[in-house]
């Protein structure tokens, strides 16, 4: 058994085999350090006397109970920091302190004073120190094995306590090793962290050719995303795989450590700085009120309902169709709940059910509603235009009428960028939801009941149908990546900002508003795919790089989608109270001209009739111009 071998052998044993290790080790240095502190007292080799002989039989029975008692076997030797030290101090001098009380109770004269401080000082620096060496031992043992099996080398680029916490915790692994620091700050360029060196970024081309570098951890939790996202783009010519931390946020809020290392999430490459939440505004619609979410396992409506629970309603309705998604959903909201103080109702139904939808509202007696169900995938809805119809627009009439009936205080849709000047059947059923509450809003008006509201925003990050999955999929398996085309661009916004703003936007409704989200700027798709396959530490395989990894292969354009997204049908927009929220004064349908219309699209639904359809889009949204021809899946087998 070699050097090397040891440590493994040692970690490998029980957890009780290793701490009566210890036990007898500290046992052994206890009557050693008793020994060599009379030694050094009395300044020759010591050999105790008879009365004396008892003291070195009492120190281990002494010791062992206060280091048991204060837990100082607990600790895991190889990770023991600074507070298992500080427990060693506290052990050691509690430990000299009641030995001294015996002596003097059993009154052995043969011990001089000063033997008692010699002996505190000799213990604690054998006792602590010993644990040092021995972390310190299986560190430098592991990490001398990593290089040997030239494991994989990461920079850190931050310099500060978050990264130096980070070094710590990876010499432990023996998958990872640190050959330096990166950091802005020039007073920090070439010193020295324990034995790591910080270097400015310009050394980053040296340290991946020279050094073997494969990738860089981001150790700066508390930037902004905007600056995140401008040293993201300066590490993308190198071909090193980017690791990032958490944010302040998530770590204060307990979500994750601050060693939990990931990829860099998406957001970061989008370099859109949150805006934070009015308080006011969130709370206003929802703070002991009862709040109903239909799709509420849906990516919006979960985190609508998340956000919701932090609010602390009075009561929250999770009203979904599917019945594994009100069961994650529910169970997931229960661990929020501190007393059981607020109510949650589980309600399984779909928002085709009129009565179902009525009987929820009326019975919960709900004063707010999200309304989040939606078929919202463009090509799945496209080949299933009749169900898309029966869903996103006489499902919300449906809501909404409940809604109506039942007294709900405040409506608000959820909708999407897709609504304007539609190209696809997707887009169009989710104008007319709007219209639908336009003209509901307009009739009831005068009689002060439901205030309808519609917000309208682009892609959130991570939701059912993504890119971004698709392309770390994708990534993951060697390529290629799928891009429909070269110039297609999208809106991007993360779920948790998207639901925020919703939340707020609902809570300045004076009725029929359609609110628009500040998306920021476009992201071009095929850029997006570049940066992504660039950070996972790989080459876009192309003309110019023939040899690269991953290849990006254009598809192109999926039936009903088109090139960019645009929020306002016109251009009549003012601001609100809220910088990312704007309000749009669209046109509308009065309900004398849109009801009948409605009959006609049900009916044409119940005879699967795909060309009554699109003639009644065409007929009532404005824009509307569908970018292929009818591709329902189930025409042929119908006709």
């Amino acid at each position: 058994m070699d050097i090397f071998s040891f440590p493994k052998w040692l970690i490998a044993r029980s957890r009780y085999v290793k701490r009566g290790m210890t036990v007898l080790f500290d046992v052994v240095v206890l009557n050693f350090s008793l020994w060599l502190a009379f030694s050094l007292r009395l300044g020759e080799l010591y050999w105790p006397e008879a009365d004396v002989k008892l003291l070195f039989f009492m120190a281990p029975f002494v010791a062992v109970p206060v280091f048991i008692r204060l837990g100082l076997y607990r600790a895991i030797i190889r990770y023991i920091g600074f507070h298992s030290l500080w427990v060693v101090v506290k052990a050691v001098s509690l430990y000299a302190l009641l030995l001294s009380a015996m002596v003097l109770l059993i009154n052995i004269e043969a011990v001089p004073r000063s033997v008692h401080i010699i002996n505190w000082l000799v213990a604690l620096m054998m006792i602590g120190g010993s644990r040092m060496i021995v972390r310190w031992w299986l560190a430098g043992v592991f990490s001398t094995a990593s290089n040997d099996k030239a494991g994989r080398k990461f920079v850190i680029y931050g310099a500060g306590s978050a990264g130096v916490q980070l070094m710590e915790q990876l010499k432990m692994r023996s998958d990872l090793q640190v050959v330096g620091f990166i950091d802005d700050e020039a007073s920090l360029h070439r010193r020295q962290l324990g034995d790591i060196k910080v270097h400015p970024f310009s050394h980053l081309s040296y340290l991946v050719e020279h050094k073997g570098v494969t990738g860089v951890l981001l150790a700066m939790p508390s930037l902004s995303r905007s600056r995140r996202n401008e040293i993201i783009t300066l590490l993308e010519p190198f071909s090193v795989k980017v690791l990032t931390l958490p944010t302040l946020a998530e770590i204060a809020g307990g979500e994750v450590k601050v060693d939990d290392i990931r990829d860099v999430e998406i957001e970061d490459l989008l370099g859109r700085d949150q805006v934070m939440p009015d308080a006011s505004l969130m709370s206003k619609n929802i703070q002991h009120k009862v709040v109903m979410v239909t799709g509420a396992g849906g990516s919006i409506g979960s985190e609508l309902c998340r956000q919701i629970i932090h609010l602390r309603p009075k009561e929250l309705v999770l009203f979904e169709h599917s019945e594994f998604a009100l069961y994650s959903i529910e169970r997931e909201l229960q661990h929020y709940i501190q007393g059981g103080d607020i109510v949650i109702r589980p309600v399984l139904g779909s928002v085709v059910e009129k009565e179902r939808v009525l009987q929820a509202c009326q019975l919960a007696k709900v004063q707010t509603l999200y309304h989040a169900a939606a078929y919202k995938h463009v090509p799945l809805v496209e080949q299933n235009p009749r169900e898309a119809i029966r869903n996103n627009v006489i499902g919300t009439l449906n809501v909404a009428e409940a809604a109506i009936a039942a007294g709900v205080e405040n409506f608000i849709l959820i909708s999407t960028d897709k609504a304007v000047r539609p190209t696809n059947t997707m887009g169009a059923s989710k104008r007319m939801a709007e219209l639908v509450l336009q003209a509901l809003n307009e009739k009831h008006s005068e009689k002060g009941l439901t205030r309808f509201a519609m917000v309208r925003f682009g892609n959130v990050l991570g939701s059912s149908g993504s890119v971004i999955p698709l392309f770390k999929q994708q990534i993951q398996q060697g390529g290629p990546v799928t891009v429909t085309d070269p110039n297609i661009t999208r809106y991007f916004m993360t779920i948790p900002e998207a639901a925020q703003l919703v939340i707020q936007a609902g809570a300045m409704a004076e009725g029929g508003d359609v609110f628009v989200l500040d998306m920021g700027e476009p992201v071009r798709i095929a850029e997006l795919a570049k940066r992504m396959i660039h950070l996972s530490g790989l080459e876009v395989k192309d003309d110019n790089t023939p040899h690269g990894d991953i290849a990006i292969k254009f598809t192109g354009l999926r039936p009903g989608e088109k090139l960019y997204e645009e929020l306002l049908i016109g251009d009549d927009v003012v601001g609100t109270e809220h910088v990312k929220i704007m309000r749009a004064n669209e046109a509308m349908l009065p309900w004398c001209e849109l009801e009948p219309l409605l009959k006609n699209i049900q009916k044409a639904v119940d005879n699967n009739d795909d060309e009554a359809i699109r003639a009644i889009l065409h007929k009532v949204v404005a824009g509307y111009k569908p970018q292929c021809d009818i591709v329902n899946v189930l025409s042929r087998a119908v006709s």
